[in-house]
This record gives C-alpha cells, sequence and structure tokens, in this order.
C-alpha cells in the first residue's frame, strides 16, 4: 500500500484538492498537508487538465499524494490508459457509471475507485449506496442556471443533513461548495473522511488562489480535536511552511 494510502486509513477529515492544474498550486497543496489531488479529464470542464500538466504534475508528486483522475463518462479503454500512462493511484467517476462497471474499473487498473453522486433528496443518497467502491463522494447537484450541465465545481452546496440518513460503511468524501468559511461546519455536522474543494480555494477555474488554500486547510485544522491538528500543520492560516501529514493521519 502506497504512504498517501495508509494516511487515509487514520482518524479525522482529510483534505482533497481538486481542479488542479498547475504543478505549483499541486506542491502547496501537499505543502499545506492534501491528502490527494484532483485533476479534472472531462473536456466540457473549466478545470479540465492538460495531459502534459498532468504528467507534471504526477511526476513530481509520485508517492507523496493520492493522485486522483477525475472523468465523466470515460470508457474502461480510457481509464486503464490513463491510469496507466499518468500512474493515477485514485479514480473519480463523476458521470453515470453502473456499480458493475465501477468494479471492473478497480480491477482492471488496481487504482483505489471513488463514486460520486450529486445529492437532491434521500434517494441520491441511497443510489450512492450501491456501489461497493473505495470511497463515495456526495456533491452538489447544480441549481443555478446554465451550470446544470456541469458535474461539480459550481461553488453550490446541498443540505447536509441528508447524509444523516446514510448506512454505508464506505469512506466519505464531502464536497460540494466547501470553502475556509464553511468547510469547519461541515465536518462537524457530517464528519466525513475527506472534504474536497475546488472553486472554494480559486482565484479563477483551474488556479488556486494561495490565501484560500491556506485559509481551507486552517479551517480544517480548526474543526478536529486537538490531538489530531498536527496531522494538518501549526500556522496554515499564517503563511508559514506546513508539516507535512503524520502516518495515520482532496471534485
Amino acid at each position: 500500500m502506497s504512504e498517501p494510502a495508509q494516511r487515509a486509513t487514520g482518524s479525522g477529515s482529510r483534505v482533497k484538492i481538486c481542479g488542479i492544474t498547475d504543478l505549483h498550486d499541486a506542491e502547496l497543496a501537499v505543502e499545506l498537508g492534501a491528502w490527494a489531488i484532483g485533476m479534472v479529464f472531462y473536456e466540457s470542464s473549466p478545470r479540465q487538465c492538460s495531459i502534459e500538466q498532468a504528467r507534471r504534475i504526477t511526476a513530481a508528486l509520485r508517492r507523496r499524494v493520492e493522485l486522483c483522475g477525475v472523468f465523466v463518462g470515460a470508457s474502461l479503454e480510457e481509464l486503464t490508459r490513463r491510469t496507466e500512462e499518468l500512474e493515477l493511484t485514485m479514480l473519480q467517476l463523476h458521470g453515470d457509471e453502473g456499480p458493475a462497471f465501477c468494479a471492473e474499473v478497480a480491477r482492471r487498473t488496481g487504482a483505489h475507485v471513488v463514486k460520486a453522486i450529486q445529492m437532491a433528496d434521500i434517494g441520491d443518497v441511497r443510489e450512492l449506496e450501491r456501489y461497493h467502491v473505495d470511497f463515495h463522494l456526495a456533491d452538489a447537484r447544480a441549481k443555478a442556471p446554465g451550470s446544470q450541465n456541469l458535474r461539480g465545481g459550481t461553488g453550490e452546496t446541498f443540505d447536509w443533513a441528508l447524509l444523516a440518513g446514510r448506512r454505508s460503511k464506505t469512506p466519505l468524501i464531502l464536497s460540494g461548495g466547501l470553502d475556509p468559511g464553511n468547510v469547519a461546519e461541515a465536518i462537524e455536522l457530517v464528519h466525513p473522511h475527506a472534504v474536497d474543494t475546488a472553486s472554494g480555494t480559486e482565484r479563477a477555474p483551474g488556479h488556486k488562489d494561495k490565501a484560500k488554500l491556506r485559509a481551507f486547510f486552517a479551517a480544517v485544522c480548526s474543526s478536529r480535536p486537538r490531538e489530531n491538528r498536527d496531522a494538518v500543520g501549526a500556522g496554515a492560516g499564517a503563511g508559514e511552511g506546513i508539516a507535512t501529514p503524520a502516518e495515520g493521519a482532496p471534485a
């Protein structure tokens, strides 16, 4: 098991930073303590990461963080090819993939599989529970005009109370409109395995705002039990160097 995967099994909410298109942003996220970074390979997304940039990112950060490719409706052949080409350790499936397809992706690639579903009602929570994958990701269903076709990164939240009815033991990644101002509240209410942010830490789609990124990690740190806060690192909000995550302690 890789070092990032080992860190994923500890306690406390981890951080997945999604919509990464630039190596410098990815390196800062890892410095701040990210468990996973997400690169979007979906041509309709304003955060689409080019294969050239993805190669730079994965080559520099291999074995330091979960390298997650985000796909919408990709074929099994494409998922396998991209996993091998970029040495991805995690695949986030954000389309209409069924449980059997997800299981075959895991078997064929050997990567951790994240199944993402947009939440609008309890029926969506039940739908997500049908998937026997490594992680579930709960995202917001877009409501704003012109954004209904987007599969994440809309900046919208959903009713987190829906997740109170969740019965699955599969680790949950909470996404959808999380930013430095609301992530602590989300963690306190949902207690997710990890939180995921894209638009909430950006200056423009696909380009991170350093201050927002630091503030996000500081807010996650503040929501944790005191004994777990060193996993993110002291001084996250002060612009200081951040300690790498301790063993046993990102759409």
